[in-house]
C-alpha cells in the first residue's frame, strides 16, 4: 500500500495550522503530516504537536526552499513514496488533494502541479504579480513543450522518484519554482497540472512574499539560464 505523507512548511503559522490540518485530515484522515518549522518565534511547533502531527523545526529561519527539501528528506528516510506539499497558512484547499494525487495513483506522471488559473473560482492575485507568474509559466512552456499555467504553485503531489531526486544537491533552495519545473522535465520526470482552489492570505502575507518582485524577477532568469546550460541531473536507479 502506497504511503503518503503530506507536508506544510510553515513559518509563524500557529494561528493557521489547526484549520489546515483539521481540514487535511477531513479530506486523508489516515494520511501522515509533518510540518516543517522555519524558525518559527510564535509556537507554530508547539501548536503541530499538540494537534498530533509530525515535526521537524529549524533552529532559525532558512527559507522556503530549504524547509520543503527538509521535508523531502524527511519523506526520503521514512520510506515515503508518495507527498503532497501544501501552504501551512490557508491559502490552498485541503479538499483538492485528491486531485492531485488522481494521476499519480493512475501512474500517468510523476509530478502533479496544482493550478490556480484553470479552476473557476480560485483567488487571483494583484495584476503585477499575475503577470510575473504568466510570464514564467508561458517561458516554462516554451522551453518544455508543456502547457504550464501556474509555475509559482506551491501545491504539488509527487511520487517516490521524484521525493529521491529533489534531496539532492541540484535542488534550487533559493526559488524552486519555474528552475525546478526545468530541471524536473530535462531529467524525464512527467509533469502534469490539475485545477485547485487557492485563497488570498487572512492577513496579507505569504512564505511566498518578503522580498522585491523585481529582485524575484531578476534571480528566477538567473536560475532558468544556469539550469539551462548545466548538466542534465540523473534520475534515480541511473535512467536518463
Amino acid at each position: 500500500m502506497s504511503r503518503l505523507l503530506i507536508v506544510l512548511p510553515a513559518f509563524n503559522e500557529a494561528k493557521h495550522l489547526p484549520g489546515v490540518v483539521a481540514g487535511i485530515r477531513a479530506v486523508l484522515p489516515a494520511a501522515d503530516l509533518l510540518v516543517v518549522d522555519d524558525g518559527s518565534v510564535d509556537g507554530t511547533a508547539d501548536i503541530a504537536r499538540q494537534l498530533g502531527v509530525l515535526v521537524v523545526s529549524h533552529p532559525w529561519n532558512m527559507g522556503y526552499g530549504v524547509t520543503i527539501q527538509t521535508g523531502y528528506k524527511f519523506a526520503l528516510a521514512n520510506g515515503y513514496d508518495t507527498l503532497v506539499q501544501i501552504d501551512a497558512d490557508g491559502q490552498h484547499d485541503p479538499r483538492d488533494i485528491p486531485t492531485l494525487l488522481e494521476p499519480l495513483a493512475a501512474g500517468v506522471c510523476d509530478f502533479v502541479l496544482g493550478s490556480r488559473f484553470l479552476g473557476a473560482d480560485s483567488y487571483r492575485p494583484p495584476l503585477a504579480r499575475r503577470i510575473g507568474m504568466r510570464l514564467f509559466s508561458t517561458l516554462v512552456g516554451l522551453l518544455t513543450g508543456e502547457r504550464i499555467t501556474d509555475s509559482t504553485s506551491g501545491f504539488q503531489a509527487f511520487n517516490a522518484q521524484v521525493i529521491s531526486f529533489l534531496t539532492a544537491d541540484h535542488f534550487p533552495c533559493d526559488y524552486p519554482d519555474a528552475d525546478l519545473l526545468l530541471i524536473l522535465h530535462r531529467a524525464g520526470f512527467r509533469i502534469t497540472e490539475r485545477p485547485v482552489r487557492m485563497y488570498a492570505s487572512s492577513d496579507g502575507r505569504s512564505m511566498h512574499s518578503g522580498l522585491r518582485p523585481c529582485y524575484y524577477i531578476f534571480k528566477m532568469f538567473l536560475s532558468i539560464g544556469v539550469t539551462l546550460i548545466r548538466a542534465t541531473p540523473p534520475r534515480p536507479g541511473g535512467r536518463p
